[in-house]
């Protein structure tokens, strides 16, 4: 096992530059098996959840070449089975994508239930609804989604609650039906309209992606395409963030910065200075915060993701601050350990956080639980004086490509070492004192 070592106490200045963003891209890759011809996909980030769902396409009877660390060809001609059971499909949320994928190319998938952070329930009750209303059977039986149609047919869908998830495994198994179908109250978010743009390249007919009403037209197959993965808004968001947290000046090159307005408004409200240029946002920040109220939201709003960072800035605000956890109800989890490390945090209710601010944090040994929470650590770590432990740093990079690599880049005093060697934690504080 690995662990970040952090000496904080420094302010982050540089540049960095965001890779492509996870969350479309689990989608990408499970629709780029819908066609049998080659489909060339750049900006892939090369972390630990997308070589897994690789992994997993491999394992189906997909051609996977990997061209660098950020392009892969895909071709799926060849699928023997429309089953994957494996401890692997357990262990990301994203494979359940290929439900959608495979069922909407042969009719026909059997999934095992997905796995991820633990931050709460997640249902998938709302795929289920939309795969059942295109006219497929769906059972769980021994731990598979099997879902299952002599053919699928258009319709109109209607989520009760917007779901990302749902949205996008819907217009997956929708895009081949026979006639139109309609999802209100879709998801927003980029990562549905990046999905939307590939299928489209593809040679599918939807509208609407990036609004609350998707229209498909069924088409009867679908071609290669070559198609570029945007920006990740959640890394750029985290950075954006550690710039502000550790009091520093960073340039946070390739982003979309319409997708990260919430991040920014927040960021102003609480006193920090943010620059946008057409591919970049900077952010520069020499004082302590201020206070603020928060609610996560669905995309416009205040992303659930970007909660543990924003509650780990406020650490250090001058008031006192709200945040509220809309989406998630086991989002806090990370909570405890910042309480190790000097935070004043009190959650009520399991979904609201009362932060009064302190003058510092100081090192700790801290544990990652889930992917945001574990990078919330990082921050409180890069914040703190003296020296932070980050353990469990697994979870961290199922998200983050090259994290402390990019950290160090910015100035940052950390390292990843193995959780037994504790000469290489002697060494580096010996190198750094």
């Amino acid at each position: 096992m690995e662990q970040y070592i952090i000496k904080g106490g420094k302010p982050l200045v540089g540049e960095v530059t965001i890779s492509g963003y996870k969350n479309a891209a689990l989608g990408i890759i499970a629709a780029a098996i819908m066609t049998e011809e080659t489909v060339k996909i750049d900006n892939v980030p090369n972390i630990s959840d997308i070589q897994i769902l690789l992994k997993v396409i491999e394992d189906l009877g997909v051609k996977v070449d990997r061209i660098g660390n950020h392009k892969v060809k895909i071709n799926a001609s060849k699928i023997n089975t429309v089953t994957a059971d494996t401890d692997s499909v357990r262990k990301i949320r994203g494979s359940y994508y290929l439900v959608g994928a495979l069922l909407g190319r042969f009719n026909k998938a059997q999934i095992a239930l997905p796995g991820g952070c633990n931050i709460g329930s997640r249902p998938i009750d709302r795929h289920i609804k939309g795969f059942e209303a295109l006219g497929s059977e769906v059972k769980i039986e021994h731990g598979l989604i099997c879902a299952s149609a002599e053919k699928l047919v258009g319709t109109s869908i209607y989520f009760d609650e917007s779901s990302v998830g749902a949205t996008i495994n819907v217009m997956l198994a929708a895009i081949m039906a026979e006639g139109q179908t309609t999802i209100e109250n879709a998801a927003k978010e980029p990562h549905v309209v990046d999905v939307a743009n590939f299928l489209n390249s593809m040679g599918a007919n939807i509208k609407g992606a990036g609004t609350d009403v998707i229209r498909i037209k069924g088409v009867s197959r679908l071609h290669g395409s070559e198609y570029t993965i945007i920006p990740d808004q959640i890394e750029a968001g985290t950075f954006m963030f550690a710039a502000a947290a550790s009091r520093g000046d960073v340039l946070i090159k390739n982003v979309i910065p319409k997708h990260l307005e919430a991040f920014t408004a927040k960021l102003l409200e609480v006193g920090v200075t943010v620059e946008e240029y057409d591919d970049a946002v900077r952010v520069v920040n020499h004082n302590r915060p201020g206070s603020t109220h928060v609610k996560t939201l669905a995309y416009p709003g205040f992303l659930t993701d970007m909660q543990p960072l924003m509650t780990t800035l406020l650490c250090l605000s001058s008031g006192t601050s709200i945040v509220t956890e809309s989406i998630f109800e086991n989002r806090f989890k990370y909570v405890d350990e910042l309480t190790k490390m000097g935070a004043s945090i009190k959650v009520v209710e399991s979904n609201t956080a009362i932060i009064t601010g302190v003058e510092r944090l100081t090192g700790a040994i801290v544990s990652a639980a889930d992917l945001r929470g574990g990078a919330a650590l990082v921050l409180a770590g890069i914040m703190a004086e003296g020296y932070t432990i980050v353990e469990n740093v697994e979870f961290i990079e199922r998200g983050y490509e090259d994290f402390e690599r990019k950290m160090q880049k910015l100035g940052a005093t950390m390292a990843k070492v193995d959780s037994n060697d504790t000469k290489a934690i002697k060494k580096f504080k010996l190198k750094v004192s």
